[in-house]
């Protein structure tokens, strides 16, 4: 047997914890001596390893009690755990977009009134032959169009290495309004530029994407869920210079390694005409 503190140290709880689950009777002591002395038994570990477990997934010491006491089995309890993690991963996930989100904004307000000079390069943009696949999002949001060009990119990605058919250059994302919708929901573009003859075998598009110009381009460094800042700094430069926007082009993802956008270098190209 073992006394409350040598039980706490192997359990890897405070002794102010086991007694808190002594008073709600999640967990008794096995022997209380004349002298009040409580001690435990290495057999309690998987009471105490499971009310440890449940209690970090959130649930209260009520709803612990109930789910100990209805004495579900081991896979019972294993799943419950494991769909609670989902559950909670889930969140976590969910919380980190929105601080990321929040972060973006932070930046975007600390540089308002801020005008590129050098930075912004107008030149014509080329037509350019490309590999594409396109699908629809709900929005422009960055999170919306994360969702949905990321995993379109590694489609299109493999679904042309599948067809012996290599990139002629940095990948490309540009975007088109749905005609008749509500003017938010959009048409993503995945694209790389090829030199293949269209081929209508192929499970993607092949196709030319018209040039256009002159276009205001910036280089955006970072993730494009930080983009925000580069979008208003083209947009002030344009504004400043006596230009209206005649649409936005399209992103070249010039070098964006997969395991670090924070390492991301894309070019943002937005067409304009004089005033």
């Amino acid at each position: 047997m073992f006394s409350t503190r040598e039980f706490a140290r192997i359990g890897l709880v405070s002794v102010r914890m086991l007694r808190n689950y002594e008073f709600t009777g999640l967990l008794q002591p096995t022997r209380v001596d004349a002298s009040g002395r409580r001690f435990y038994e290495a057999d309690q570990l998987p009471r105490l390893n499971r009310i440890l477990a449940l209690k970090d997934l959130g649930f209260t010491l009520e709803q612990v009690r109930t789910i100990l006491d209805a004495q579900v089995s081991g896979a019972e309890l294993h799943g419950m755990l494991q769909l609670r993690q989902t559950e909670l991963a889930a969140r976590i996930a969910a919380d980190t977009a929105r601080l990321e989100r929040v972060e973006a904004r932070l930046r975007t307000i600390a540089s308002e009134g801020y005008v590129p000079g050098s930075e912004v390069v107008t030149k014509d943009i080329k037509p350019v032959r490309i590999a594409e696949l396109a699908a629809i999002a709900d929005g422009y949001a960055a999170e919306t169009l994360g969702r949905v060009i990321r995993p379109l990119q590694s489609e299109l990605t493999q679904r042309m290495s599948e067809a012996g058919l290599a990139p002629d250059g940095p990948a490309i994302a540009y975007y088109d309004a749905i005609p008749g919708s509500d003017g938010d929901t959009v048409t993503v573009h995945a694209a790389y530029p090829v030199k293949d003859e269209p081929d209508q075998a192929r499970d993607f598009t092949i196709a030319d994407l018209p040039g256009a110009g002159p276009a205001a381009t910036l280089i955006h460094h970072g993730p494009m869920s930080q983009a925000g800042t580069s979008f208003e700094a083209l947009a002030r430069w344009i504004d400043v210079h006596g230009y209206t926007s005649a649409g936005y082009m399209r992103e070249v993802y010039l070098d964006c390694p997969s395991d670090a956008q924070d390492r991301w270098v894309t070019e943002l190209q937005m067409t304009i005409e004089a005033d």
